[in-house]
């Protein structure tokens, strides 16, 4: 049967013809895959950093030294204790004592004496029932509207309320209206329709962008005609508004009512870190076994607590604090709007400088650090309204000195209109 044989082998030399080509192909594949760029799981981000780039939104961390000869109006040191020899001395011995950490979440071994201190003297101060303390103010504010609201509730959000309470309306999955800014009239015509819903109002005391104050008593009518309760953000507030600085909640009248809940940081007037809740002693048991962010969150350290509870009581015992940061922060207002520049009234400690243009703002801060003062620069997306914006903080530890040179320079570093 050679016709047969001739016909295998023929069919034999195709196959290995077949072969060598897709050998050939396979090895020209592997040259290509070798010659062309490895991808990686994140290499998207490149593409983000460009984009951010392109819009001159780049931020950098920038580590500060110890010691600097920059004036600071930029930070949130509102009564100049964070340095205080007795808050230091506090915080150092608290971590001799305690450790640098508080070991585990609070409901563990995460609680000390000095916490149920903190959170009892807090509690007084402000005019509150109970108190409870966080690793942060993000943490507390995500706690309350997290541990508050819920599917079926509805939540009232005004339009500039901190990122925290943005996250933490997300986080609650709740239905949220987000009404315009300090505007009573659209809370109440939001909650009045939603009738028998139950409902929480929330808003900042102080808002951080122009530093003007919320209208709390008006929101307090409002939720209460219909049942709702308030949630106050004084992150900017206490330690500045109220009596002897007890917060903006106090100074409205609202510290202690039922149907009212205020949070804080202790990074800004008390100078430390952290974060707490006050409000009704039933809220605050309930945030204590329903909040994701005190039970499953290490407690805040006790440098910390130590640190926070020597301010408070340094705060207790200079009231004037409180009015001496004001005074600056208006000084300040009035010093540079009587030199042409455009600024928001302060209400508390916050002056708000606006620039012509991102790139100015950009400018006008750098401008300004060179020649030794450090400011904030709000631009967007930062700022909702798109509006750029130097933010000076006023302390109640400045000098006089201090304050002219700092109007001095914002003044001679100023861009054209």
């Amino acid at each position: 049967m050679p016709q047969a044989d001739d016909a295998q082998a023929a069919d034999g030399r195709a196959d290995g013809r077949a072969d060598d080509t897709q050998a050939a192909d396979a090895r020209a594949d592997d040259a290509r895959a070798a010659a062309a760029p490895r991808r990686t799981a994140f290499d998207w981000t490149d593409a983000e950093a460009r984009r951010r780039a392109d819009a001159g939104l780049v931020r950098t961390l920038r580590p500060r030294a110890a010691e600097s000869d920059l004036l600071d109006l930029a930070g949130n040191d509102y009564l100049g204790l964070t340095r205080r020899p007795e808050v230091t001395g506090a915080a150092a011995g608290a971590a001799r004592r305690w450790g640098a950490g508080a070991t585990g979440s609070r409901l563990v071994t995460g609680t000390t004496l000095l916490h149920t201190d903190l959170e009892r003297e807090l509690a007084a101060f402000c005019g509150f029932e109970a108190a409870l303390v966080f690793s942060s103010g993000y943490a507390a504010n995500l706690a309350v509207l997290t541990a508050l609201g819920g599917r079926d509730s509805l939540i009232v959000s005004d339009a500039a309320n901190h990122a925290s309470l943005v996250d933490g309306c997300r986080l609650a999955r709740a239905e949220t209206a987000v009404v315009p800014h300090a505007d009573p009239e659209a809370v109440r015509k939001t909650l009045e329709a939603h009738p028998g819903r139950r409902a929480l109002v929330v808003s900042d005391s102080v808002f951080s962008v122009d530093g003007d104050r919320a209208p709390l008593a008006e929101l307090a009518a409002a939720c209460r005609t219909h049942g709702a309760g308030l949630v106050v953000d004084d992150a900017h507030g206490f330690g500045v508004l109220g009596d002897g600085g007890r917060g903006a909640s106090h100074g409205a009248g609202l510290a202690g009512d039922e149907d009212v809940v205020a949070t804080l940081t202790l990074s800004k007037s008390l100078g430390s870190q952290g974060g707490a809740v006050l409000g009704p002693a039933r809220v605050i048991e309930h945030l204590v076994n329903a909040a994701r962010t005190f039970i499953f969150d290490t407690g805040l350290a006790p440098a910390a607590v130590g640190g926070a509870l020597a301010s408070l009581r340094l705060i207790a015992a200079e009231p004037g604090l409180a009015g001496r940061v004001r005074a600056v922060a208006t000084g300040l207002y009035e010093r540079l709007t009587a030199a042409g520049l455009t600024a928001a009234r302060p209400d508390a400690a916050v002056v708000s400088v606006r620039a012509p243009s991102p790139e100015a703002a950009l400018r006008w801060a750098a401008d300004c650090r060179e020649q030794g003062l450090a400011v904030g620069c709000f631009r967007p997306p930062s700022v909702p309204d798109g509006v750029s914006r130097l933010r000076l903080t006023a302390r109640a530890d400045l000098t006089d000195a201090q304050i002219d040179r700092a109007v001095e320079t914002v003044l001679r570093t100023a861009p054209a209109a």
